[in-house]
């Protein structure tokens, strides 16, 4: 798992005799583009990941084993391999299912401080026991996306502001799902200078108190983009206060895939940030439009809800793109099953498209083609 390309030559020299009687858990494409292993043997043969070191985008699974065993490398100093790490076409690497010491995941990351590394993707880790002191200076890779997927962290809320003193300034996108924890303390963590996409999308736990306490004030200065599906949104307005006390100008908010409430009479009006311009209401179990939206907008989505009729335009912003598909009063049908607890009022093919997407807010950031080979 963290014994990975880069980390071989690095951590684990005596790992290098491959045995012949094992079953390769790794797999090579014959591009030499794309390496997957995923070691769930009781006792795996890491040094598969050899093969790996020619490749662009790897994906190690290490199979839940524990990796303490590999501590004793952790004081290498990766800057006598600079030159051998610099030469990896690796551009995109996830590390998945183990449990990592903290101080063998900083490793790891002042490793690649000397590769072409731009995407990391962490899954289904724990990272055990305290990080290691902050250093002077970034050691780790200049990332341009950052993705954590049910991480848990032995240091809690205080992780993000740990993780981000090892990353060289110039991350654009952070996504993270199913965490453990969203509660920054903002006195630990510094200015996303360059951010400009956040996805806190599936943490269903995380609603509007959550989401206030996730967005430390100032810290997003770049903001651009913030997606919150399936994150436990509970009203147009609560969201809006959080960005508002963040002081975060979003041009696009997605609040697609959350069982929203109409704002309660007598609500404090909130300000939206003036750069929105567009908001996805979509699979959000509206019944009627809310109240108190941004008075403009060039895209507002409300497709796949409960809309019994078509709102009147007194109900809605001043809008250029308008999205209603998928709305009951577009499918005559829809509105004849609402007592049905299989469709609830929702249009059939909306029904098929959430089963589908598992309501799954995972943003598919900067996927593209194989441009970094």
């Amino acid at each position: 798992m963290v014994c990975v390309p880069y980390l071989l030559l690095l951590l684990l020299p005596p790992l290098l005799r491959v045995s012949a009687d094992t079953t390769e858990p790794c797999e090579l494409d014959d591009d030499d583009f794309r390496c997957v292993c995923n070691f769930t043997d009781p006792k795996p043969d890491w040094s598969s990941a050899v093969q790996c070191m020619v490749a662009v985008e790897v994906e190690i699974r290490g199979g839940g084993h524990s990796l303490d065993q590999f501590l004793k490398g952790v004081n290498t100093d990766p800057k006598q391999y600079a030159d051998t790490i610099k030469a990896l076409r690796v551009r995109r690497l996830k590390l998945g299912a183990a449990q990592v010491p903290a101080q063998l995941l900083v490793a790891v990351l002042r490793a690649l401080g000397y590769s072409r590394l731009k995407e990391l993707t962490l899954e289904d880790l724990e990272v055990t026991g305290p990080t290691p002191p902050t250093p002077l200076e970034a050691t780790g890779p200049a990332l341009t996306t950052l993705s954590l997927r049910n991480v848990s962290w032995a240091t809690g809320g205080a992780w993000l502001g740990e993780l981000q003193q090892w990353l060289k300034p110039g991350l654009r996108a952070l996504n993270i799902a199913q965490a453990h924890s969203l509660a920054f303390p903002c006195a630990g963590l510094s200015t996303f200078e360059a951010l400009t996409t956040l996805d806190l999308s599936d943490n269903p736990s995380l609603g509007d108190s959550g989401l206030m306490a996730a967005l430390c004030p100032n810290k997003f200065p770049a903001l651009q983009y913030l997606a919150l599906r399936n994150a436990g949104m509970e009203t147009p307005s609560g969201v809006c206060a959080a960005l508002a006390a963040a002081r975060v100008q979003p041009q696009s908010l997605d609040l697609s895939h959350n069982s929203l409430r109409v704002t309660a009479p007598g609500a404090t009006r909130c300000v939206w940030p003036s750069a929105l311009s567009s908001l996805n209401l979509s699979f959000a179990g509206l019944e009627q439009v809310p109240k108190g939206l941004p008075p403009k907008l060039s895209v507002l989505d409300l497709s796949c809800n409960k809309l019994s009729r078509e709102p009147r335009r007194d109900e809605l912003p001043e809008v250029n793109v308008l999205t209603l598909d998928g709305n009951p009063f577009l499918d005559p049908g829809a509105l004849q099953h609402r007592d049905d607890p299989m469709i609830s009022g929702v249009v059939p093919a909306c029904a098929r498209s959430a089963l589908t997407m598992g309501v799954s807010g995972t943003l598919a950031l900067l996927q593209g083609a194989r441009g970094f080979a």
